[in-house]
């Protein structure tokens, strides 16, 4: 097989030399089109609400807060899934749109649905949706203790 193909590229060394050019002008031409950036978005389109709830406990937050909020949302056009979490005082509910949707867009369609919300939940709890956060942001945070260093020597780890 190997053999078959090496004959065929010495036999017909035009049609290689021709389709390796061709195979060049492609490969400029996409690299002109690649989207290039320095810190290249990689997280998921979504769209985070973060609802607090002061006074309630986890079960309380999943049924007056969490489950409004996603029966709301749910109907969005390009939602691929949705993640929520309710602890006592808080619900978080997480949005991941299509990746070919437009995020500001989706911001603003939550926000509007979100609107719509508002006598559904109990007095003075409003959701927020969470700022935009960048592929340069904090990826991760930490906190050390230790026994033995002081917090300068910890520092310097």
């Amino acid at each position: 097989m190997m053999s078959a193909i090496v004959r065929f590229s010495i036999r017909f060394h035009g049609v290689i030399i021709g389709l390796a050019c061709l195979l060049i002008v492609y490969g400029l031409y996409g690299l002109s089109r690649a989207n290039l950036d320095v810190f290249p978005e990689f997280s998921p389109t979504q769209v985070v609400i973060q609802t607090e709830s002061p006074g309630l406990s986890a079960s309380l937050v999943e049924q007056l807060v969490t489950q409004p909020i996603e029966t709301t949302i749910s109907g969005t056009v390009g939602v691929e899934s949705m993640r929520s979490q309710s602890i006592p005082g808080l619900s978080i509910v997480t949005i991941i749109f299509d990746e070919s949707t437009d995020i500001y867009r989706n911001r603003q369609v939550v926000a509007e649905r979100l609107a719509t919300l508002a006598n559904q939940l109990p007095k003075n709890i409003v959701p927020n949706i969470t700022p935009l956060a960048s592929s340069a942001s904090t990826v991760l945070g930490m906190g050390i203790t230790s026994d033995k260093r002081s917090l300068m020597e910890l520092r310097t780890l």
